[in-house]
């Protein structure tokens, strides 16, 4: 969810002459401490979660092997375009904030106000979220024990990880995010083994791709109902746009790790769904299942059982456990830096701004952690409904942020031009532009409004349905338009965009 903002007054530039004897500091306080290694990891460890280890499998259920390609690919095809402009960008002005400063920067800041929260919000929500399946996973092992109890202490291990320092933080993304690189590859290896007839039995070629309404199974409103999923699957890849400000060289470092995105989409998405379309049918009911409490019915672990893997359920398991803590944990880091910049762009309470020696901003991290318990205990201790509207306002964010990308990037490289500056001095270009962000935002825009298209089907709409799923485009509006209103803010001109490389390490 993952998955732009800010407001009045432009940002500060961060970095001054920087003496090479002294770790380079990012914009106030914080401390550049993310080497190439850990910007890669979480590049990729924002892309790989619970949407491909459980939920992979409803999507081959319901638009059948070549629908659930197709889908993935040209959501993933998005992302990418996505990433080279947040790319773009974020090698030009490496700000700790990212989307944020640039929608201000941009475009608007009442819109950077309006994403930079809700971005916040959505985050801070799913670390409530993040905790309370993590209580659900252990429970495959422990049965009888408490879940507050579990939720308690991954809430302690993922604050104690973002309070040690940045480079705890970025260590620990570092191995959740092997840890489940390694799963993958062992996959596809094992996958393909299978595929061929090496292990387990005989070859299963193409069988499966020619069965029944294979491979394009409901047409084109199955496909068009796998876009939502995959969208939610691929959100958190843009954190990678937010540690560009506290990356140590994010000039050679960022564009590294965007670059990658595409073949590790490629590699991780597409040839995991091919290899589970391949070996198990997509008219196996046990596909159909998306709930994280029946690991067993993951595909992933479907496919290790045929292929004759003791405890492939456990191991499993304990994957996506780590899945579970890493999208705790980066949240947890996205929405702290996001209320920090908001805090010293006056956008949120001062003393959210202010950072500890390690270059933590303690105040923000205290109170986004705050607000996921509170979340958390509504799921608890009330009947859901709570947490179940707070999630829902939240699933939007990623796609709002990703519409802010695209538009920023567009209106960036048009101010750009406008005041007279040389494209040659862009260290990393987007490719395909215009037609990147263009094409991006409106694919995003499509899935907000069509994310449930099935309510408005039928002799009766489904008002309740709409209500619930639609909640956060009014709250975002709300931000958006009362920000503008209280503020007089107007869309930045071309020729008078910030275009200082704030942030920029000297050379």
């Amino acid at each position: 969810m993952k998955e732009a903002h800010i407001g009045q007054p432009s940002v500060k530039p961060a970095l001054g002459a920087i003496s090479k004897k002294r770790t380079p500091v990012a914009a106030e306080g914080l401390k550049r401490k993310l080497g190439s290694r850990h910007l890669s990891m979480i590049a990729i460890g924002g892309s790989i979660g619970t949407g491909l280890f459980v939920a992979s499998g409803a999507s081959i259920y319901a638009a059948g092997p070549g629908g659930a390609l197709v889908a993935y690919g040209v959501i993933g095809f998005m992302v990418y375009l996505l990433m080279t402009s947040l790319g773009e960008m974020g090698t030009y002005m490496p700000v700790t904030g990212s989307f944020s400063t640039y929608a201000t920067k941009f475009v608007d800041p009442a819109f950077g106000f309006a994403i930079g929260w809700i971005y916040w919000f959505s985050w801070a929500v799913t670390l409530a979220l993040e905790i309370s399946a993590g209580a659900i996973l252990m429970k495959y092992w422990l049965p009888d024990s408490p879940s507050i109890l579990w939720s308690a202490l991954f809430l302690g291990i993922i604050f104690g990880l973002n309070f040690l320092s940045v480079k705890q933080y970025g260590e620990a993304e570092y191995w959740f995010s092997l840890i489940k690189v390694i799963t993958i590859i062992a996959f596809i290896i094992i996958g393909l083994l299978m595929i061929f007839g090496i292990m387990s039995g005989s070859a299963t070629g193409f069988e499966n791709f020619t069965k029944g309404s294979a491979p394009f199974n409901g047409g084109l409103l199955s496909i068009i109902g796998i876009f939502m999923v995959a969208g939610f699957s691929f959100q958190g890849t843009e954190i990678v746009g937010i540690v560009a400000g506290e990356s140590k060289n994010p000039k050679e470092n960022v564009p590294k790790a965007i670059r990658q995105v595409f073949w590790r989409i490629l590699l991780f998405y597409m040839f995991s769904l091919f290899i589970i379309a391949m070996i198990i049918p997509f008219t196996d009911s046990r596909l159909l299942s998306d709930d994280i409490e029946k690991v067993a019915m993951s595909p992933f672990t479907l496919v290790f059982e045929r292929a004759g893997i003791a405890f492939a359920a456990s191991v499993m398991n304990a994957v996506i456990l780590t899945s579970v803590l890493s999208a705790g944990n980066s949240g947890l880091y996205a929405s702290t830096r996001m209320l920090w910049v908001m805090a010293k762009e006056g956008q949120a309470p001062a003393f959210l701004k202010k950072v500890n020696k390690k270059g933590i901003p303690m105040y923000a991290l205290i109170g986004t952690t705050a607000f996921g318990l509170l979340a958390f205990l509504s799921s608890v201790f009330g009947e859901g409904k709570v947490f179940m509207w707070l999630l829902n306002t939240s699933g939007l964010a990623g796609f709002l942020a990703w519409i802010g990308i695209a538009v920023s990037h567009y209106r960036f490289r048009k101010g750009f031009l406008a005041q007279g500056l040389d494209l040659n001095k862009l260290s990393y270009k987007a490719k395909w532009y215009p037609l990147g962000p263009l094409f991006a935002g409106a694919l995003c825009i499509f899935i907000v409004l069509g994310q449930n298209y099935e309510a408005f089907l039928g002799d009766k709409i489904d008002w309740q349905s709409i209500l619930v799923t639609y909640i956060g485009i009014p709250v975002f509006l709300a931000l958006w338009l009362g920000y503008k209103k209280w503020n007089k803010t107007k869309i930045v001109p071309l020729k008078e965009m910030d275009l200082r490389q704030t942030g920029t390490i000297k050379e």
